[in-house]
């Protein structure tokens, strides 16, 4: 079975490091897209099992991502992990009111990546 997560940062060398730390996840495939915009049309495309997101983007951030995620029946129990730059614990409790499951400050290590995705999405 094939696990799908939905890598969202509108930095392509942010998106492939969230993505190198995932590799060690057995049959997780990871699909990129630049801003929030372009993850809802990927949504709305395919089955995913996790969404990893940037909060800072253009067209449409991550926390409007979240919000539009969680309105909508279908895709609202997805797991969403918000990974920004964003510290200070008001933008933490705004993420987690809208809905998202976890949130990593940058810089992240990988191993903490690697864990979050491992808990929220129930694997050893």
């Amino acid at each position: 079975m094939t696990i799908r997560a939905l890598v969202v940062d509108d930095s392509l060398q942010l998106r492939r490091s969230v993505m190198y730390a995932l590799q060690k996840v057995p049959n997780l495939l990871c699909v990129e897209a630049g801003d929030g915009a372009e993850a809802l049309r990927k949504l709305r495309g395919s089955h995913f099992d996790i969404i990893l997101s940037d909060i800072n983007m253009p067209v449409l951030d991550g926390l409007k991502l979240v919000a539009h995620v969680r309105q909508d029946p279908v895709l609202a129990k997805l797991p969403i992990v918000m990974i920004t730059t964003e510290s200070a614990e008001a933008d933490r409790e705004r993420a987690m009111a809208l809905g998202a499951n976890a949130y990593l400050v940058k810089p992240v290590q990988a191993a903490e990546v690697l864990e979050t995705v491992k808990s929220l999405l129930g694997l050893p």
